[in-house]
């Protein structure tokens, strides 16, 4: 299945514990690569939410962000650690000497990781939920990946079809472009007086019809047609094959330029260029 490795969700649930708010977005990357914020009441938990999440996505650039708001019926009472509080105010007076500073701003001191201390949330008790929140925002987040895979889908068969099109193009105009050869060939010969047994002249012909003969590449273009085709219709991750694919057709189209001595054909090259190329495009966003 096509799935975009662009993507966000959110999924917003009010516990018997506090609200919680699951955060995921994505972007396109080479590799999985996640990134995870958690408010340090859970940092504990990060290995699990990590593996959730990998055993979901293969792709991208994942951030995922959860935020917690506790009921104030579960907030215990805060309390001073007042050993770490003394120490920092003897810094911060130490640093107002140095540097003549006349004012500090208590409630920063306050702010200080450890200054405060709260008890722990039963966390047993709210992974649960926790793990359930992750799950609800993963199914969106894959729904929104695959909804917009479809639509990448679509597109790059769009293209694969104007691709097919082109290459008819070209097939029907080899031989009207290796008749205007041979004309060409023969007035070339007759303006310099040359006179040419008709075997040599065939043979002549042929050499100039190898060098723009086209048959190979477009058959080539034609099969990597056919298997990009099946590849958009796979069950599996296909994005790095879809991406080897496409650079395969852009070889084929340069080396189809490069025999172009005809400007519906070179017309037709430099279409099949761009359509590739917008098809590369694509593909890159694909997991």
């Amino acid at each position: 299945m096509i799935r975009s490795m662009t993507a966000y969700a959110r999924y917003d649930h009010k516990s018997e514990y506090g609200d919680l708010v699951w955060e995921l977005r994505a972007v396109n990357h080479r590799y999985l690569d996640i990134y995870i914020r958690l408010p340090d009441t859970f940092r504990r938990l990060e290995s699990v939410f990590r593996e959730k999440i990998r055993s979901r996505v293969t792709r991208g650039k994942i951030e995922c962000h959860l935020s917690f708001k506790a009921n104030e019926n579960t907030q215990n009472e805060l309390r001073l650690n007042r050993a770490l509080a003394k120490q920092l105010i003897n810094v911060l007076s130490w640093v107002k000497e140095q540097s003549k500073i006349t004012t500090f701003n208590a409630f920063d001191l306050l702010q200080w990781p450890g200054v405060m201390i709260s008890e722990d949330l039963p966390l047993e008790d709210i992974s649960y939920e926790l793990l359930a929140g992750l799950e609800h925002v993963l199914n969106d987040f894959m729904v929104s990946r695959e909804k917009e895979g479809a639509g990448l889908k679509e597109f790059i068969k769009q293209r694969l079809k104007a691709m097919s099109a082109e290459i008819v193009k070209i097939r029907d105009h080899m031989p009207s472009i290796v008749e205007s050869e041979r004309e060409r060939l023969q007035n070339k010969f007759e303006e310099l007086k040359i006179q040419l047994d008709p075997n040599r002249l065939e043979q002549e012909l042929m050499l100039v019809a190898q060098r723009m003969d086209t048959t190979e590449e477009l058959d080539r273009l034609e099969l990597h047609i056919k298997e990009i085709e099946n590849i958009l219709n796979h069950q599996d991750v296909v994005g790095r094959r879809l991406d080897f694919m496409v650079q395969e057709c852009h070889r084929e189209s340069n080396t189809l330029a490069s025999k172009s001595i005809n400007i519906e054909v070179t017309s037709s090259a430099v279409e099949l260029k761009v359509l590739i190329e917008q098809i590369r495009e694509q593909v890159q966003n694909i997991e």
